[in-house]
């Protein structure tokens, strides 16, 4: 046996693999906290694609004062139009993600390139947002700034999967709780370091470095370059020093088609051989849907509800990542030491109730959202890594990628629901503060569903 297969049969890990796989998540925290979350992304639907006549006309001037007349209707209907587009061309993306998800992950593990499709998709994410420097804030580039941000989100959730299902040749199954949570927990830490200097270099302040000015959204194309470099360094230990995956079937000449029925195969055998990773495979895609609408909507609950400026936005997104990446930590550890469905179960516990009462109490103000927020993030954390570490004590040797594969798909398949429940419960209440419950109701269902599960580890 090599050093390596010594350390793994004895539960012991290399440090330098554990290390260069969670660095992966250290770097490309970049794009998840500049590009999709709180800058590039905010950049694309901001006043700079809105057509100058329509901006001018509805800004206030000295002495005239708007109150919802037509220049005021004028530039809503634009505003919304580009959030609009921003979602469709988001959601288009996600059904792709969950076409090919699954058999991105099959085919890796057939032929042993796990490794090879974690640099291409990377690399194709990286050059995506280093092209996202030449959408200049102007409406004619809102198209280009689309198509880059959606390719880069699908190539993104492709090199997930090839990144999770690595998770298993870096672990052992005493060991693998901590290692989810270290990666989860290095990546919240990669997005605090990268959004405190994107704030510090080209956001905050009347002058940036490198006398970068905004005109035409200059600082905030810089961020996407700082966004790109920053992911690129930090990918490349994984490619030097994580080994390739063992080739399940190296001879394996499925195309497309054949590809597509062995997955379908596949769900059929989890119903009946496997029905417990079958059913976790639903409870998580729901439960995760919801925590994606703890970020998705957080933003816009702080500032519209609590009453935090843009800047303390970002301020509490920083905050909120330290507090998330402690949680992942603390949740590695209670992983190994009692159960990954009993650090999930807690998490969504916690999730429920700091999320009902910072409904109850919406007219707090900002201390309130700091608070109860800060909770919502601590239990966050947890509950994804240690729904990563489940599927891989759930997936048997030689399919982990097929299994992330169909887990990722799981999560795309029903994207839609905490957004419409958000919606619902708004329209229902007639208040912002009302969408919190939409975001609890499905987290709280997801909690529902996984209290019955018995997973029956194969690792």
């Amino acid at each position: 046996m090599t050093n390596n297969a010594v350390d793994q049969a004895r539960g012991k890990t290399p440090f330098i693999q554990t290390l260069s796989w969670a660095l992966w998540d250290w770097g490309t925290s970049a794009f998840s906290v500049l590009i999709t979350t709180f800058v590039f992304a905010r950049y694309i639907v901001s006043d700079y694609f809105i057509d100058p006549d329509v901006v001018a006309a509805f800004k206030p001037r000295p002495g005239v004062t708007i109150l919802g007349g037509y220049e005021e209707r004028v530039y809503n209907a634009a505003s919304s139009a580009l959030t609009a587009n921003l979602g469709w061309a988001l959601a288009i993306g996600g059904i792709i993600v969950a076409v090919l998800a699954p058999i991105v992950g099959q085919r890796t593990d057939q032929g042993g390139r796990r490794r090879r499709w974690l640099g291409i998709n990377t690399l194709v994410v990286i050059v995506a947002t280093l092209a996202m420097f030449f959408v200049q804030g102007t409406p004619d580039f809102f198209i280009t700034g689309l198509v880059l941000i959606t390719v880069a989100t699908v190539f993104y959730e492709m090199a997930n999967v090839n990144y999770n299902a690595m998770l298993l040749q870096i672990s052992t199954p005493a060991n693998i709780g901590r290692i989810s949570g270290f990666g989860w927990g290095l990546g919240y830490l990669g997005g605090i370091v990268v959004l405190v200097v994107a704030l510090i270099g080209f956001i905050l302040g009347d002058t940036h470095w490198f006398g970068v000015s905004e005109d035409l959204g200059l600082n905030i194309r810089f961020i996407a370059l700082l966004a790109a470099v920053w992911s690129a360094i930090f990918a490349l230990p994984v490619l030097l020093f994580v080994p390739e995956n063992t080739a399940v079937d190296p001879d394996a000449k499925l195309g497309i088609f054949g590809s597509y029925a062995k997955v379908f195969r596949k769900i059929a055998s989890l119903w009946k051989n496997a029905p417990q990773t079958f059913y976790f495979l639903v409870a998580s895609a729901v439960f995760r849907d919801g925590l994606a609408g703890v970020f998705t909507f957080g933003g816009i609950l702080a500032g519209k509800v609590f009453g935090l400026t843009d800047t303390e936005v970002i301020f509490f997104a920083i905050a909120g990542n330290l507090v998330a990446g402690f949680g992942v930590f603390a949740g590695g550890v209670l992983d190994d030491r009692f159960s990954s469905k009993g650090v999930i179960v807690g998490s969504l516990l916690g999730l429920v109730i700091s999320g009902s009462l910072l409904f109850v109490l919406h007219d707090g103000g900002p201390s309130t959202f700091w608070i109860f927020g800060l909770l919502l993030t601590m239990f966050v954390g947890p509950a994804q890594a240690s729904s990563r570490s489940l599927i891989a004590h759930l997936a048997p040797e030689g399919g982990e990628g097929e299994l992330f594969g169909l887990y990722a798909t799981t999560g795309r398949a029903i994207s839609f629901i905490t957004p419409a429940l958000f919606a619902y419960f708004v329209t229902l209440g007639g208040a912002d503060y009302w969408g919190i419950l939409g975001i609890v109701a499905v987290i709280a269902l997801g909690l529902v569903l996984m209290l019955p599960l018995r997973p029956k580890f194969v690792r």
